[in-house]
């Protein structure tokens, strides 16, 4: 039986998503192989795990500026050197693992795994084939430390493969597959059945707000824009999740009761019906996170872009933005004019809704999987 572990790191959920969908598609769809998920910052060295992510969650909620900062750094000069030093200084406890579990093929959706185990193959210390899976639209010379060791490396999209390529990349390595998104997205779902169970109708649009964030990062401008769109568009029916952050939560549940909005506006905290309500909506508003993006482009939604941190969904940003697939409501944007720009140019919108079919790439995670277990 093939053995595969799959490596993530908790800074942020994209990573582990995309593993697990990884994982839940081998599953479902493989027999003769063995899959095991680990959080391989928190194997390597727990206070350490704990330190950096609590410090990114901290940075990305209160200095953004300063993690984009780092974000940029990190390509380059010192930051790139201490990180790929430090990371070999941790491999040598991760050899423990791999020694233990004699892994065939090791996938990695973070680069400090991908960057532990290259360095680890480099030293003759494991054999097994290595691959990557970048989980944003823009590539950060991070994920590329010991790419000669690293069997497979898969992109977004063919721009970013074309990145690769010209940092000297061999074309056999690099596959522009998407990003992995879980089976769901591409299940027929019964709308009628998911649009009773809000009480809205079919006539009138359903436009799908992910409010929360995982950091809860621009809370204000956050509700502006929400009760911009519950004052002003009558005709929109609106589904608002807030996760976990019950701050936000409440403020979303202020704003429907004050224009008196229940029937038309619901707001849920954590859920694990996305796929059921990305399959009846028209729109998504989000932060540009690279699963959460993947996801939309997946059921054919035009995004609008909301508080992305400085850095990588800055960039995934931009890049949306260029294809035709997303407008962006910057902190200078006026949000009543963009939004009714938008929405009284239907037209555009269904521009944007059919770039999303150029970009998207539905059966990401299932041509992955047929690439390394052919």
């Amino acid at each position: 039986m093939k053995k595969v572990l799959i490596f993530y790191a908790s800074y942020g959920g994209g990573h582990l998503s995309a593993a697990k969908s990884i994982q839940e598609f081998i599953l479902n769809n493989y027999n003769n192989i063995d899959t095991e998920l680990i959080d391989c910052m928190k194997y390597v060295n727990k206070p350490v795990e704990k330190l950096t992510t609590a410090a990114y969650r901290e940075m990305a909620k209160r200095a953004p500026w300063a993690w984009g900062k780092i974000y940029s750094n990190s390509q380059s000069g010192p930051l790139a050197h201490i990180s790929t030093r430090s990371n070999k200084i941790m491999a040598i406890k991760l050899l423990k693992l791999l020694r233990e579990k004699k892994p065939d093929l090791i996938i990695s959706t973070h680069p400090f795994s991908s960057q532990m185990c290259s360095y680890l193959k480099r030293k003759g210390k494991i054999t097994a084939k290595i691959a990557t899976i970048m989980t944003d639209f823009s590539p950060h010379d991070q994920w590329l430390v010991g790419s000669d060791y690293t069997d497979y490396f898969f992109v977004a999209h063919d721009k970013m493969k074309n990145y690769l390529l010209s940092k000297n990349i061999d074309s056999s390595k690099v596959f522009a597959t998407g990003i992995p998104i879980s089976n769901r997205f591409l299940e027929k779902h019964d709308n009628q059945k998911t649009l009773n169970e809000f009480g809205f109708t079919n006539k009138n649009p359903v436009l799908l707000f992910f409010g929360g964030g995982e950091y809860g990062l621009g809370k204000n401008r956050t509700l502006e824009i929400f009760e911009c769109l519950v004052k002003n568009f009558n005709d929109l029916q609106i589904i608002t999740i807030a996760g976990k952050n019950e701050k936000i939560k409440k403020g979303f549940e202020d704003i429907v009761h004050k224009y008196n909005k229940d029937n038309s506006v619901k707001v849920l905290g954590f859920t694990n019906k996305v796929p059921e309500l990305m399959s009846i909506s028209s729109l998504v508003i989000t932060k540009p996170g690279g699963l959460t993006t993947s996801e939309s482009l997946a059921c054919n939604l035009p995004i609008i872009v909301i508080n992305p941190i400085p850095g990588q969904e800055e960039e995934n940003a931009e890049f949306l933005v260029e294809k035709n697939i997303a407008i962006w409501l910057k902190k200078d944007t006026n949000i009543e004019v963009a939004l009714k720009d938008l929405f009284e140019n239907p037209d555009r919108l269904n521009e944007m809704k059919e770039n999303t079919k150029i970009l998207s790439k539905k059966y990401s995670t299932k041509n992955i999987c047929e690439i390394l277990l052919k």
